[in-house]
């Protein structure tokens, strides 16, 4: 009876702590996955900050083109509504995410392409500082991105594997999407004049 209690204590001994280091690790992880999800949608803000002040510069240049506008404006607005709270990102939510952000992509595509049609715009210093900082900013959140699916992806092994698995279950840790590339982003977005 003895040597059984000295066993279970020893076995508690050895597992608290392993159990305790294992269920710190999918918090870490999972506080990575939430900062990096923070800084993807930094860098979609940014973008959205960006655009009323890219679309009045191309305004004054062209004034008929209001079509374009308005869809870069109600791109834009639509992007900006769709939100991801970063504890229930589904594939679902992501996708819807990921679709908003990609109209406002196809929007801004045909404005920037506006430009091949006024050659005054393409020397406006402003247009050009406008324009170099919205790709810089789209470098960014492919960036942003990629740091994401990485801590995704750290978080998603350290919630999976053997025999962190069983605490994950026990302590509601589950596995988390990716960003993922949308459908439409296979195709060049057609621009008309």
């Amino acid at each position: 009876m003895k040597k059984s209690v000295l066993v279970i204590v020893a076995l508690a001994v050895l597992l608290i702590p392993f159990c305790i280091g294992k269920y710190n690790g999918m918090v870490k992880a999972d506080e990575s996955v939430s900062t990096a999800w923070g800084n993807v949608q930094t860098q979609y803000q940014r973008r959205a900050d960006l655009i009323p002040n890219l679309v009045n510069t191309v305004k004054g240049y062209a004034a008929h083109e209001k079509e374009t506008f308005e869809a870069v404006i109600a791109a834009r607005s639509k992007a900006t509504q769709v939100t991801v709270d970063p504890q229930n990102l589904t594939p679902e939510k992501l996708k819807e995410f990921q679709q908003a952000q990609g109209e406002l992509s196809s929007a801004l595509g045909k404005l920037i392409a506006i430009q091949e049609n006024y050659p005054d715009l393409k020397a406006n210093e402003q247009f050009s500082e406008l324009q170099a900082q919205l790709e810089g900013t789209e470098n960014r959140i492919n960036e942003s991105r990629k740091l994401y699916n990485q801590a995704v992806q750290d978080y998603n092994l350290s919630v999976r594997t053997f025999p962190a698995n069983l605490l994950a279950g026990i302590f509601g840790f589950s596995q988390k999407s990716k960003f993922e590339a949308d459908e439409t982003a296979q195709k060049a977005p057609e621009v008309k004049f």
